[in-house]
């Protein structure tokens, strides 16, 4: 994957249809345990605040709901990514739901993937984070090598995917039963250094950290995909510990 590129910050920010990148990044602390613990509204009711980098988003119907598509960027780079961090505060431990659907874009790449998941402790406009994603694609591939690389963590900027899959083949990635363009529940359980990824309800996680590569740290919350992917998200919940 190609870091997210932030050379596009002069993008002006839309109410509706269209939100280009903005810089967006606000903090907020609850007041108390049982306020800590209380799931946050969907933001992805609008698009409204939505700081997006390489692109931009838009509230479309999607397989059935509503949800948010990225758009590319007309001169985003090859092999960039596209970031698009959400105005929901400070996140450090707690659990964060979504339901994402991706597929590769027309014409895309023979190595497009269908690249689509959650930063999530975003520091900055994406110099830093961790995330998980998925390689929908992968998910039913013939090829037993594909399929065990179905999900992935990455950690930016140090710990991309080459760089783990090289120095630890097997441990940061897994397979996945995963279907192109359907959507999937992605469900990450963060505490301290360790985080989780359940998908689709699944009593036991797809895969799990537990040397999250910025140590115990905090930020923002960012929907993520590929430049190459038709990425779409819905149906966010983010509750806080």
């Amino acid at each position: 994957m190609g870091r997210v590129q932030s050379s596009l910050s002069s993008l002006a920010i839309a109410a509706l249809g269209f939100v280009p990148i903005g810089a967006c990044s606000l903090v907020a602390r609850a007041a108390s345990p049982q306020a800590a613990a209380a799931p946050q509204a969907d933001p992805l009711m609008t698009t409204s605040g939505i700081d997006a980098i390489n692109g931009s988003v838009a509230r479309v119907d999607h397989n059935g709901r509503h949800a948010l598509r990225f758009v590319r960027a007309a001169d985003a780079q090859p092999d960039s990514s596209m970031l698009a961090i959400l105005p929901v505060g400070d996140f450090h431990n707690g659990t964060i739901e979504i339901d994402v659907a991706g597929s590769p874009r027309p014409g895309a790449d023979e190595y497009a993937r269908g690249f689509i998941g959650i930063a999530f402790r975003v520091q900055g406009r994406g110099e830093k984070m961790e995330e998980f994603y998925l390689r929908p694609t992968n998910g039913r591939a013939s090829d037993p090598e594909r399929r065990s690389h179905a999900v992935q963590y990455v950690s930016e900027p140090d710990y991309p995917w080459q760089r783990l899959r090289k120095e630890h083949p097997g441990v940061y990635e897994a397979p996945a039963d995963l279907v192109p363009d359907e959507w999937t529940r992605m469900k990450i359980v963060v505490s301290g250094t360790s985080a989780q990824l359940y998908l689709n309800d699944a009593a036991q996680p797809s895969l799990t950290v537990n040397d999250l590569k910025l140590g115990d740290s905090h930020g923002g919350i960012a929907l993520w995909s590929h430049e190459t992917t038709d990425g779409y998200f819905s149906n966010l919940k983010i509750t806080r510990n």
